[in-house]
């Protein structure tokens, strides 16, 4: 009896995570099919928009993506990652953003508080510039409003990526773990060492391209949640410069993929932020 006691048990575990799983749905950009999650009530034109990072996928967001039942949420893998086409285009940051905009436009969303985690902070922030009237709000994930740092030391830095992809990328992920736990660290390497050697490069390349760090100003609310390890001592002086309407706050003991880590805190930061400035209905 007590075999077929735990035997339920697992099955009725299984049968509750599959009801969590949200279902997918596709959109196109051009020629490229975009795999997205849409959860919630879909009769509501504003949405939470998650924009992954580099070489990650929708399923980063795991943690997030049943937290907010007041709101509609909308997850998408970006081309090249995922479930998502994967051409070999040039994957730059207004690419990325264009291509978030074609899944609101599938989903029928008119309005959109936008969450980029790292790679996804320049892809929002694009968006934002191509669709101001489209932008509620954004939420930046331990990303970056301003250039990583003076353009020859930057370059340096990323040439292994673009001369040996294969032998540096997963020496590059290790670096920006940090104190991730074990378990998620692996999970997390495994996953982006296998979205295409050509989209990570050129991915990369659209992050370092000098045309997307202007100093235009983002004049809705905006959320920082950041990590403590690799940004300048006065990075929210030099962010609230372009972001007026910042919220900010740095968290220690995590790595940069802190939402993952602690998606409780991160969850109710988020939600707070978007209750307090009645951004979403």
């Amino acid at each position: 009896m007590r075999k077929y006691a735990y035997l339920a048990f697992i099955l009725l575990a299984v049968a509750a995570a599959a009801a969590q799983q949200p279902r997918s749905h596709w959109a196109k950009f051009g020629e490229t099919r975009i795999r997205y999650y849409d959860i919630g009530d879909t009769k509501k034109k504003d949405a939470l928009v998650l924009v992954h990072c580099w070489t990650c996928n929708a399923e980063f967001w795991k943690d997030s993506m049943n937290a907010f039942p007041n709101y509609r949420v909308i997850v998408l893998d970006l081309p090249g990652h995922g479930q998502s086409d994967k051409p070999k285009v040039d994957y730059s940051m207004e690419f990325f953003a264009r291509s978030v905009d074609a899944v609101m436009q599938q989903a029928k969303v008119q309005h959109a508080v936008l969450v980029g985690h790292s790679m996804g902070t320049p892809v929002i922030r694009q968006y934002y510039r191509l669709f101001p009237e489209k932008t509620l709000g954004l939420v930046v994930v331990d990303g970056a409003l301003r250039p990583f740092g003076p353009k020859a030391e930057v370059e340096k830095f990323f040439q292994p990526l673009f001369t040996n992809y294969k032998e540096n990328a997963p020496k590059f992920i290790d670096g920006i773990l940090g104190p991730a736990p074990a378990d998620l660290k692996q999970q997390i390497k495994t996953s982006m060492l296998a979205t295409p050697d050509y989209v990570g490069s050129s991915s990369m390349k659209g992050m370092l391209d000098d045309r997307i760090w202007g100093d235009d100003q983002i004049k809705v609310q905006v959320l920082a949640v950041m990590a403590t390890g690799q940004w300048p001592a006065n990075i929210e002086e030099l962010d609230r410069a372009i972001a007026p309407k910042l919220e900010f706050h740095m968290w220690t003991g995590v790595s940069h993929f802190l939402m993952m880590e602690k998606p409780k805190e991160f969850n109710e930061a988020v939600n707070t932020f978007v209750s307090k400035n009645r951004l979403l209905k």
